[in-house]
């Protein structure tokens, strides 16, 4: 059996990064607050343009980057792989799909990142927005994800666990499970699987 698992929003709480983070940029550069704090990503949260969005991550990127796994990531990871399903990372992080140099160096900075916070994987797939091809492909068997438009498209053809976030309350269905912790994750996976 084979779990994908995401993960920015999943492994690393990107919801409160881009509110903290965002609000401290946004404030003292442009006098801006949050106009939506259900939305997915700092375009919507703060309603600005691109350009302001790229400044953002042009300073936070690399603090981001670095953010700790979730608390007990690492163990339920483990946990999961010790019974008998292979992991899959599915991430499509910022410039992993590139193949110029700062698609390498992210790419590389995903792999260390992973290494260093103990989670363990099988193989990792840099994947486009859209990941239901690559499970698809993948034979994945169940997905850990948090962005809305994955968890709706892959949940019509294999379960999908939802990391729940603000973002994503709307995501509801016979094929998604609703998880809020890494050990929920584990019970509910658990019991899913029984043998």
């Amino acid at each position: 059996m084979i779990i994908g698992i995401d993960i920015d929003g999943v492994l690393t709480n990107l919801e409160e990064f881009q509110l903290d983070c965002g609000s401290k940029f946004m404030s003292e550069n442009f006098n801006k607050s949050i106009t939506d704090a259900n939305a997915y990503d700092t375009i919507d949260i703060f309603n600005i343009n691109s350009k302001i969005d790229d400044k953002f991550w042009s300073i936070y990127l690399p603090l981001y980057v670095k953010e700790p796994a979730r608390k007990y990531a690492d163990e339920v990871t483990n946990k999961l792989h010790d019974d008998g399903f292979q992991i899959y990372i599915i991430t499509a992080r910022y410039l992993t799909n590139r193949n110029d140099e700062k698609g390498i160096e992210m790419r590389k900075t995903v792999i260390d990142w992973l290494k260093s916070n103990n989670i363990y994987y099988d193989k990792i797939i840099f994947s486009p927005e859209d990941k239901l091809d690559i499970c698809k492909k993948a034979n994945v068997d169940l997905m850990i994800e948090d962005k809305v438009d994955n968890i709706n498209k892959i949940s019509k053809y294999i379960p999908v666990v939802c990391f729940d976030s603000k973002y994503n309350k709307i995501c509801q269905g016979t094929n998604i499970i609703r998880c809020y912790s890494w050990y929920d994750i584990y019970t509910k996976i658990s019991n899913i699987f029984k043998k």
